[in-house]
């Protein structure tokens, strides 16, 4: 047993919750305890997705031991080397490739009223995070009614389009910092938050990360794969690829404006300032987007107003 067995500790992360990861160094083996306080995270979810996840084939870390009321779990350990750590231009098609088929697997294992539904409600709660944090609290700024106007139809309008398209099982944060490069690529790490709903969402996460850019072209030729293998898998989407980029692109504003206020977020309430240096790549994602499309113009034209502020305020983004 591991109560009778010699081991040392190491901090193995800490995320932008309130968890956090400690490596187990055994004899033999490593595994990970996760400290996740009962007051602010529900382990129970994590067992739960975790065996879901589990048996729509994922990789996914093995539940050893819990105690669900003090908030402690034993893991197996999927090592230290994250997707981000290990992507270059010449290992990402191979890794973007193992993410898209593992996420294919488990869209095709997708089951309504298995996880809660990413509906109007829990979207549009999501994208307020921009305006409570990142105009409000972040940059100091009060919009005019006309300015609250636009963000109302943007999220509207955004809402709408994600709520059409195929739902599925949604991991809602699979991206390099999420996916661990080893055997049976990729392990796949901070699923708690799983919920039912859109086909795009974990794709945007995946291509269009905060924490690594890529050449639009190349973006879009991940995009292209994974379209062309989805619909050869047999899951529901869009024949025509052009449809099949605009709800991925929607899907994408509506995940940025979110970030960008988590990010605002975790710098004023949590001290957490090292995610205010993935702002701009952020916003030059949902800037791209909102250029791209009539329906998203207006969007473009409040977010250079806020440019303005940002200068201001001594932000260079």
């Amino acid at each position: 047993m591991l109560a009778e067995e010699t081991f040392t500790l190491s901090v193995a992360s800490a995320d932008a919750s309130f968890r956090r990861y400690f490596r187990v160094h055994l004899a033999d083996r490593n595994l990970i305890a996760m400290d996740a306080p009962p007051q602010h995270e529900n382990c129970q979810t994590f067992v739960d997705v975790a065996k879901l996840f589990l048996g729509c084939g994922l990789h996914v870390p093995e539940i050893i031991a819990q105690n669900l009321e003090q908030g402690f779990l034993l893991l197996s350990d999927l090592g230290d080397e994250t997707y981000l750590s290990k992507l270059t231009s010449d290992s990402a098609q191979a890794l973007y490739s193992d993410a898209s088929n593992a996420l294919i697997k488990l869209q095709l294992a997708s089951k309504p009223n298995v996880l809660p539904n990413y509906d109007a409600a829990l979207l549009t709660r999501e994208m307020q995070l921009f305006p409570d944090w990142y105009i409000a609290k972040h940059l100091g700024v009060q919009l005019d009614d006309a300015q609250q106007a636009v963000l109302d139809k943007t999220f509207a309008v955004l809402t709408e389009n994600i709520l059409r398209q195929t739902q599925v099982f949604v991991h809602r944060d699979y991206h390099s910092r999420n996916l661990m490069v080893c055997d049976n690529n990729p392990g796949i790490l901070d699923f708690q938050d799983a919920v039912y709903g859109a086909i795009t969402y974990d794709l945007v996460s995946l291509l269009k990360d905060a924490y690594i850019g890529w050449e639009e072209a190349q973006m879009m030729d991940w995009v292209v794969r994974y379209w062309d293998a989805a619909r050869k898998a047999g899951l529901s989407v869009p024949t025509d690829f052009s449809e099949f980029y605009r709800d991925f692109e929607w899907m994408g504003a509506q995940r940025h404006i979110k970030v960008l206020g988590i990010f605002a977020r975790l710098s004023h309430r949590d001290g957490k300032d090292g995610y205010l240096k993935d702002m701009p790549l952020v916003m030059d994602y949902l800037r791209r987007v909102c250029g791209r499309y009539l329906e998203l113009r207006p969007m473009l034209k409040l977010l250079n107003t806020l440019e303005g502020y940002q200068e201001k305020a001594g932000y260079t983004f």
